[in-house]
């Protein structure tokens, strides 16, 4: 009997990807092999020249077709098999292999906004809701609008052999999060597209669009971003680790945030939770850092730190490489030689303020 293989990537589109699926129906026995697609219509080729290549690297059950079905989320090739200009798995995992027996790990809070109509799902059709006070980890009645779509995502995942931690609705009306941990690089990447992939389909079925947008709405309104949480064997182990982590991404402020995610500088001003997107701060239970150590962790003097800059529309790959090779090759004693790929729409490079 055959099963339902859903070949999910991530296209070229700027300045912001999209993530795209087909299906291909695969005899009993038989597991997902390399297919491909029209790199033209993704922004990934010209018509002239436009197959590219899926390589299967991730593949899970499906929690949405159930039975044998699979998801299976693939890196995107060149027709010689070299990675594709998009392709920033490939990147994050040579990184994540240099520095392994450091045992690099993550926890990302990936939060988002349900929208529908073209305003933030839940809003009234003319003007604004309460004031922000009463949504974070809300409940009740019509505060708190998404959290039967949260729900089936949340069971998905745990269908799908994802590590989801928790999930919680975030500060403005009509946001969320979902928290996926811990998990080594590149499958914290794998992880988080693949939870954002199975968040798209189910918000599908309630003609919902779900916005992973960094400033969603303008004004007096929390953003949206992807705390990411990190550690090694030696930040486990202890307290001078983490200074010298926190010290290590205090010297390349500029090269992380504009890798960080669309519109970094709409998000990080300061406000709402924010440090400034071009000064660095790190402290413990200071969630106007840049990088704010929990307090248990400063009690117990060694664990690990959050990164609190990334925006929620990052490119896990890249901000995990990027973590990695910061902290790793300062622990390491090694001088930090990473090439970051170019990444439409980062922040405009000026100097930072340390």
């Amino acid at each position: 009997m055959s099963y339902q293989a859903e070949y999910i990537w991530i296209d070229g589109t700027e300045p912001e990807p999209l993530m795209r699926s087909k299906t291909r129906i695969i005899k009993d026995g038989k597991e997902p092999e390399i297919w491909g697609f029209d790199g033209s219509s993704t922004n990934q080729a010209p018509g002239s020249n436009s197959d590219c290549v899926l390589r299967p690297v991730y593949v899970t059950p499906d929690p949405l077709r159930g039975g044998d079905n699979i998801l299976v989320l693939c890196e995107v090739e060149l027709t010689d098999f070299t990675p594709h200009p998009t392709n920033t798995r490939a990147f994050s995992r040579s990184v994540a292999e240099k520095y392994a027996d450091m045992s690099p790990m993550f926890g990302i809070e990936q939060e988002y906004t349900f929208f529908k109509d073209g305003r933030p799902y839940g809003w009234p059709e003319v003007g604004f809701p309460a004031p922000q006070g009463p949504y974070y980890c809300g409940v009740g009645g019509s505060k708190m609008p998404g959290r039967e779509i949260v729900e089936k995502h949340t069971q998905a995942c745990l269908d799908a052999g994802l590590a989801i931690e928790g999930t919680n609705a975030e500060v403005m009306m009509g946001q969320w999060e979902f928290q996926i941990g811990v998990v080594p690089a590149p499958a914290i990447g794998d992880q988080i597209w693949l939870g954002r992939w199975l968040l798209h389909r189910i918000a599908e079925d309630y003609g919902v669009e779900v916005s992973f947008a960094a400033k969603p709405i303008d004004g007096d309104w929390n953003g949206a971003g992807a705390h990411t949480n990190f550690s090694t064997k030696q930040t486990m182990a202890g307290w001078d680790a983490i200074v010298a982590c926190c010290e290590a991404l205090g010297t390349r402020v500029m090269e992380h945030v504009t890798h960080y995610g669309v519109g970094i500088q709409d998000r990080l001003t300061g406000k709402h939770e924010t440090a400034p997107w071009n000064k660095f701060s790190w402290g413990a239970s200071d969630r106007g850092a840049s990088i704010r150590i929990p307090w248990a962790v400063e009690k117990a003097k060694k664990g690990w730190l959050e990164d609190r800059r990334p925006n929620a529309n990052m490119d896990p790959y890249l901000v995990s490489a990027l973590m990695i090779d910061t902290c790793c090759s300062a622990l390491a004693g090694d001088k930090p030689t990473l090439f970051v790929p170019e990444q439409q729409g980062a922040a405009t490079p000026v100097a930072a303020t340390v």
